[in-house]
């Protein structure tokens, strides 16, 4: 790489990484997600627009596919992908979907299976309705059913914390089933891509990469997960912190994406494999996947995100039909076989809806997935497009369909609902049973089954446990019989542990109990609580508040002072 090139690899780094951050701020500030705003930025510096307007602007700063520069950047963003899957990995919990595992398989088995077989008629049957060149292919059938099947499990969680349902019996179906879908999903598209790529070898090497991933599955999540939860302790006690962990996690990705791009997988799953095994170890301390996720988000993920913008031409690729056919296909796929799913395990209509509309968010597992096919030449322009459209559209829409469909509209804030008896300014327990039991008691009124009401919160945490992390908990039932909700609001200096997702202990904890028919006010509670007290701040002031007075009067004023 000469003098030239590398001037001009580093001003497209450059003008990448402060678009994506600009934009994805804008985002952010609107209510949407940051990956949005990057996507943005790479469209406004891509062939849509700059390359429009300002050819020779572009030029100069993103020189012609084959140049020294180009290359390098698409090997940065192929690095970039394979990280942002790794930390997408570490969000996999293996024991959320032990826990609910009956109920979950019921939900991703429809969620799977409906959009593939959907996928693949469509696909087959009307090819140039979604997109595909020359009439289609085996490949890109395969392709397409893939990914009408892939969730965004990271879209999904974030959507469902914004709700204050990430804890609740919604959120306990929901979570499970996007980890099985991603882990199916991802290792489908990986046996894909390699049919693809061997499409003349015939039918042994498909076999042979199917027993090859199997394999590696799972000696990673046995004998690799066993070897982490053993170097990992040494690792952060003995090494520099955070270079040394940051070093071990990255090696074990690399390593990892290494040897599944050698045995014909895309690297991609080696990494996200690692991120699985990794996320699920004990071992990992909070801190440090939180540094890990901040440095691959701030980072690689912009890069590759803006990065996707450079390689098409939206406007010019934009083809109305091909991008309503793949929504719909989209959409009807995933609602029908989640919302079936969870109807047959028991839930009501609506709630079998909202898990419909959470599953059915695509985010940037699609876009991820579609832009190593497109790389690929699996689809073409037109169909990229189509798929981007579509990940975006459903994860907007998602948040907005599940809170009508819940209704989850609480008629007062917590402090309309919360009694000066049920505020417990310190409590006097250090472990959740005996917390909840000193809650109980104080939010009940005369008559309430307080042992009745302790074993129905308890059973609760035994199948779901719920801790909100930052802090905060919101240990919660419904119980036949209760005339109106009662709440209590209970602080602990010291913290209990209520399994938070973050791992830190809780020192605001809210218990709500709601009359067992009420399950839209129950949600709605819940979301109302994890609103007003999941800012950091505001978790501060209600700590260090001195009484009942003080308490509702923060509370009420919906703000924070200035500290």
């Amino acid at each position: 790489m000469g003098h030239g090139d590398l001037t001009a690899l580093l001003l497209a780094l450059a003008t990448l990484l402060v678009a994506a951050r600009i934009c994805g701020e804008l985002a952010r500030r609107l209510g949407q997600a940051e990956v949005l705003g990057e996507i943005l930025a790479g469209v406004l510096l891509g062939p849509t627009i700059l390359g429009r307007f300002l050819p020779a602007v572009h030029s100069t700063i993103f020189p012609a596919a084959g140049t020294p520069s180009a290359i390098t950047l698409g090997g940065i963003e192929q690095l970039a992908v394979g990280l942002f899957l790794f930390v997408a990995g570490m969000e996999v919990s293996l024991a959320a979907v032990r826990r609910e595992g009956g109920r979950a398989l019921a939900v991703s088995f429809g969620g799977l299976l409906v959009p593939f077989g959907l996928g693949m008629a469509v696909a087959m049957g009307a090819p140039q309705l979604v997109g595909a060149v020359g009439g289609g292919s085996w490949g890109f059938a395969l392709f397409f059913a893939v990914a009408m099947s892939i969730s965004a499990l990271p879209v999904i969680a974030r959507t469902l914390i914004d709700l204050g349902i990430y804890r609740s019996g919604i959120g306990a179906v929901v979570i499970p089933s996007a980890i099985i879908m991603d882990l199916v999903g991802w290792l489908a598209f990986a046996v894909v891509l390699s049919v693809v790529d061997r499409y003349s070898v015939g039918p042994t090497s498909v076999v042979q990469t199917v027993l090859l991933t199997l394999g590696f599955c799972a000696v990673m999540l046995t004998i690799g997960r066993w070897l982490i939860d053993r170097v990992l302790p040494w690792v952060q006690a003995y090494l520099s912190w955070p270079g040394g962990v940051l070093g071990f996690a990255f090696a074990l990705a690399l390593g990892c994406a290494a040897f599944t791009e050698w045995i014909g997988l895309h690297a991609i799953f080696g990494a996200f494999v690692a991120g699985v095994a990794l996320g699920d170890s004990p071992h990992l301390r909070p801190r440090t996947r939180l540094v890990l996720e901040d440095f691959v988000r701030s980072f690689f993920a912009p890069l590759f995100f803006a990065g996707i913008g450079l390689k098409v031409d939206l406007i010019g690729n934009f083809a109305p039909l091909v991008v309503g056919t793949v929504l719909a296909v989209a959409c009807l796929g995933k609602l029908l076989g989640c919302g079936v799913g969870a109807l047959l395990t028991g839930l009501d209509l609506r709630s079998s809806a909202a898990v419909a509309m959470a599953l059915n968010a695509r985010g940037a597992m699609e876009i991820v997935l579609a832009s190593i096919a497109l790389r690929f030449k699996v689809i073409g322009d037109t169909t990229f497009v189509a798929l981007v459209v579509t990940a975006l559209v459903t994860s907007l829409i998602a948040g907005p369909a599940i809170k009508r469909l819940l209704v989850l509209k609480p008629v007062r804030g917590l402090a309309g609902w919360l009694p000066a008896k049920a505020f417990v300014r310190r409590l006097q327990s250090s472990e959740r049973g005996g917390a909840v039991r000193e809650l109980v008691a104080a939010a009940a009124l005369p008559g309430t089954d307080i042992d009745l009401a302790v074993q129905a919160v308890m059973a609760r945490e035994g199948t779901s446990p719920t801790g909100f992390g930052r802090g905060l908990a919101i240990p919660h039932a419904r119980l036949p019989g209760l005339p109106a909700p009662l709440l209590a609001l209970g602080v602990s200096e010291g913290g209990i542990g209520f399994e938070a997702a973050d791992g830190l202990p809780a020192h605001i904890i809210v218990l709500l109990l709601t009359p067992g028919e009420a399950e839209d006010e129950h949600l709605g509670l819940l979301a109302q609580i994890a609103r007003e007290l999941s800012d950091p701040a505001v978790q501060r002031q209600v700590i260090a508040a001195r009484s009942y007075t003080e308490l509702i009067a923060l509370l009420r004023a919906g703000t924070v002072a200035e500290e």
